[in-house]
């Protein structure tokens, strides 16, 4: 079966401990993993796509502008992958899809379908932040579009500890998922 790995979110203003709307040291500790993971995807010729949360500056019409600070704003260092994962990003930059997304799920208004029907993927593995908001909603949208998930319970991270063990129990409950321990 042929499968991807979705490194969702994993940037600066997400996670290093002066980001935007940072979840912190759960998702500072989440870099190794990533990291490793993403590098083990790349070498086994599979394939790793980045969907990363883009906004406008002062952008009043984007509904996140009422719940959460400005985030990830386009042209800022806040996009940029955390920590060793933008240096493996920097290096391999060739191999890895990046994907602008304005939604929480990574399928809502990108072509993340059609990239991966068009390499024949049939079982995505999800990484990065948040648990509770960007990795549920993608999950929710792949379970209805019939990929087969996998969710790596080392590779992602919240800033609502109670909403993280929420998601964790509902990919797997509710959604068929593979909750990898």
């Amino acid at each position: 079966m042929k499968k991807a790995l979705l490194v969702i979110d994993y940037t600066n203003d997400f996670v290093a401990e002066d980001g935007a709307l940072t979840c912190g040291q759960p998702g500072i500790d989440l870099e190794n993993y990533i990291t490793g993971l993403t590098e083990s995807f790349l070498d086994g010729s599979h394939v790793v796509i980045m969907p990363v949360d883009v906004h406008e500056k002062d952008d009043p019409y984007h509904p996140e502008s009422k719940l959460f600070p400005p985030h990830n704003i386009r042209g800022t260092s806040g996009r940029h992958p955390y920590g060793k994962l933008n240096e493996l990003f920097e290096k391999r930059k060739e191999e890895i899809i990046w994907m602008d997304k304005t939604r929480y799920s990574a399928f809502a208004g990108t072509d993340l379908d059609i990239q991966l029907r068009a390499r024949g993927i049939e079982e995505i593995h999800l990484v990065g932040v948040c648990t509770d908001i960007c990795i549920l909603h993608t999950a929710v949208d792949a379970y209805n579009l019939g990929y087969n998930i996998v969710i790596h319970e080392r590779g992602v991270a919240s800033f609502d500890a109670a909403g993280h063990e929420w998601a964790l129990r509902h990919f797997e409950k509710t959604l068929g998922a593979s909750v990898v321990r």
